[in-house]
């Protein structure tokens, strides 16, 4: 790993050095303007990783993403993204299927203790279907958070609404202004 950084350092400055060698007038006051910030940004990339979470010996999730970058910015807090998307499966105790996140990408803010999961956000779980283009994982409040989306329980209503919010494991949920379509057993009644 040290090797790695001290290679991606040592690359790092003989493209500087040729970048300013080939730069003439103006666009060499450009890269003076752009190195002066002194921005670095190191990125390590995994593919194919599966991650198992687990609380005393017991499998309480599995996550996969395809690509997980760690970014750790020379300035700011290290983060880890995920951009062709995650899928997180949740379980019981017997290891059963309890229910799911997949998302198109995600992004996990660990010295924040956030993860933000974006692009055709779904949230599976025993009583509801969620779907959404945006869900905040909270894990010091132990609750996700969405600014808006759509909640389909297990009998076909459908509720459409603003600032979702759910436990972590989707027993209950609140949705403030919340339309509706629902589906009645019986007909109506006067």
């Amino acid at each position: 790993m040290e090797a790695f950084k001290v290679r991606s350092t040592l690359l790092l400055i003989i493209s500087f050095a040729l970048c300013l060698i080939a730069c003439e007038g103006d666009d060499l006051k450009k890269v003076s303007a752009i190195s002066a910030k002194k921005i670095t940004l190191s990125k390590d990339r995994s593919y194919g990783v599966e991650v198992i979470y687990s609380d005393s010996a017991k499998v309480k999730a599995k996550g996969f993403a395809p690509i997980l970058d760690k970014v750790t910015p020379s300035q700011g807090l290290a983060y880890s993204e995920m951009p062709k998307g995650v899928k997180i499966d949740f379980y019981d105790e017997n290891l059963k299927s309890k229910g799911s996140i997949k998302s198109d990408y995600a992004i996990n803010k660990e010295t924040e203790k956030l993860t933000i999961f974006r692009k055709n956000v779904v949230v599976v779980s025993a009583n509801m279907t969620f779907t959404t283009d945006e869900l905040i994982w909270d894990e010091n409040k132990r609750m996700y958070f969405s600014p808006a989306g759509t909640l389909t329980t297990k009998d076909g209503n459908i509720v459409n609404g603003t600032s979702f919010s759910a436990p972590q494991d989707f027993s209950t949920y609140n949705i403030v202004l919340p339309s509706a379509e629902a589906y009645l057993k019986g007909g109506l009644t006067q």
